[in-house]
């Protein structure tokens, strides 16, 4: 046990994360590569290191601590956060336990859904969240050697964008998209019903994980489903669900997002045949296609998917743009800043740029022009409530308003695919930093490329899913000159700032600034 909270805290920082980032690294590409070649007994080995490394462990921790976007939920235990001593000691416990692992109950928060209907979120607490972290270490790679291409949701390396381009790639002109329909599938409470079996059957793993997995998955059943449903809040529980689905795709040209499905059909392709497959092979995990939801939909007459609505006009040409649901989500986000009296203009600026900047690089592949995606109103009416401000003229107004709206360059369907099946794991370093590279704009891209897609700090390659933040070497934070900016991953910023010996430059107390990782909105 750490004695000193300060000791605690240099241990962590001096840390070798560079070495146990490499390590779990190149032991998941061996498991990808042994399920690849269908040697799942090597791969089980490989899957044991992986629990029995330290490195793992401690990586496992640091993510659900600091670098998950949940990071501060607390669950049935009240916990919000860890302080360094008690991370180490999870670190021990779960070095302990990790192939007999027994999860706590969940806490269970209620979630509005847009049909007015609610989610229940169910929280793990963070030594089961840390658990499920490095059971994923152990899981994903070995099933990533299994999941089908046009498979995008929660997986490494693929994003919305992906099935974006790949409806693209069917529907436009070319591909005589306007002859063609599309199956709007929507599976009924996805996560709650999945059957238990249908995922322990199909995992790929040894057997404590596997009983850390089933036990997982018996903390968040619900009363009268014994054995249906994965958590919905959990680390693991996305993977699980990928994992149960998988193979749905291979039954006709679709692209799917977690549970959300689109089907591409021909003219003459039979939808109720096609959905009669689909229902069988729902039917066999537990699951059932939502009679209400789902519909056959001409591709002139256009449907949503994922906050965007697709269409193919009369001239044939396919169109993408903000769907009506995601505009208006948007703007309430939005009008809930600019309305709050309790903020002044330069807050507002600040809280709005992440928000405005996020949803425009989520759309930055649609069709932008024209005065609602442009936002063109929504920035007349913030500009006024800036230029009423007693400190506030036109000219301060107008410099808080481009910084409150940012411009992000969009390229209508310009955005390349991931190559077949290929992915992080298969040790092509080079083809996925460069990747990761693309997922920013302006200075933080060209600050990567500059680095040759490698951290300033620990000089690993930007491949995995932790966000790349900027640096300012001069620990001037209004100074955003080229020479003064470089990338670095967001846990290594944090080491940067954590105490008076960075490894880079000296230390300054408040946070530097980043551009934030593209997202959904």
């Amino acid at each position: 046990m750490i004695k000193s909270s300060l000791t605690a805290s240099e241990l962590w920082k001096s840390f070798n994360w560079k070495k146990a980032s490499k390590r779990l690294f190149r032991l998941q590409r061996r498991v990808y590569k042994a399920v690849q070649r269908l040697d799942k007994r090597n791969a089980r080995k490989l899957q044991k290191l992986i629990l029995k490394s330290k490195g793992a462990r401690m990586l496992a921790i640091r993510q659900v601590t600091q670098l998950n976007a949940g990071k501060r939920t607390a669950g049935i235990d009240g916990k919000a956060s860890l302080t360094f001593e008690e991370r180490f000691d999870l670190e021990t416990q779960i070095s302990l336990n990790h192939t007999n692992w027994k999860h706590q109950k969940l806490r269970e928060i209620p979630i509005p859904k847009k049909d007015g209907t609610t989610r229940m979120l169910k929280v793990p607490t963070i030594s089961d969240r840390a658990w499920q972290c490095l059971a994923k270490y152990a899981l994903e790679p070995a099933h990533e050697a299994t999941f089908h291409a046009r498979s995008y949701g929660f997986r490494s390396g693929r994003s919305a964008h992906n099935a974006q381009k790949y409806l693209f790639d069917n529907l436009r002109s070319q591909s005589n998209g306007i002859d063609k329909r599309v199956i709007e599938l929507d599976i009924e409470k996805c996560f709650d019903r999945i059957n238990h079996s249908a995922i322990m059957s199909n995992l790929i793993a040894p057997a404590g994980l596997k009983l850390g997995i089933f036990r997982c998955l018996k903390a968040g059943t619900q009363v009268g489903f014994p054995d249906q449903g994965t958590p919905q809040g959990g680390v693991v529980s996305p993977l699980l669900a990928n994992i149960a689905l998988n193979g749905i795709e291979k039954i006709h040209p679709s692209v799917r997002y977690a549970d959300d499905m689109v089907i591409i059909l021909k003219p003459s392709d039979n939808a109720e045949s096609i959905l009669e497959e689909i229902s069988a092979f729902l039917s066999a995990r537990g699951m059932k296609v939502s009679e209400r939801k789902t519909k056959v939909t001409a591709t002139k007459d256009g449907f949503d998917f994922l906050g965007w609505a697709f269409k193919v006009q009369k001239n044939g040409k396919f169109r993408c743009v903000p769907s009506v649901d995601n505009h208006r989500a948007f703007r309430k986000k939005v009008k809930a800043i600019v309305n709050n009296s309790n903020y002044g203009a330069k807050v507002k600026a600040e809280k709005l740029a992440p928000i405005v900047r996020g949803w425009r690089n989520y759309h930055k592949f649609c069709k932008m022009d024209g005065s609602r995606n442009s936002l063109y109103h929504i920035q007349y009416r913030t500009y006024k409530v800036f230029n009423k401000e007693t400190k506030q003229n036109r000219y301060t107004s107008k410099s808080l308003l481009d910084k409150a709206f940012p411009a992000v360059p969009y390229s209508e369907n310009k955005h390349i695919n991931v190559k077949g099946e290929k992915s992080p794991y298969d040790g092509d370093v080079s083809y996925w930093s460069e990747r990761k590279s693309k997922l920013y704009d302006g200075i933080t891209s060209k600050a990567i490329k500059k680095q040759n897609h490698t951290c300033i700090a620990c000089g690993l390659s930007f491949i995995g899913e932790e966000k790349v933040h900027l640096h300012h070497v001069d620990k001037n934070h209004d100074n955003w000159d080229k020479k003064n900016l470089v990338a670095i991953h967001e846990s290594c910023h944090d080491y940067v700032h954590m105490s008076n010996r960075g490894k880079i430059v000296e230390i300054h107390e408040q946070p530097c600034h980043s551009e934030p990782r593209m997202g959904k909105a």
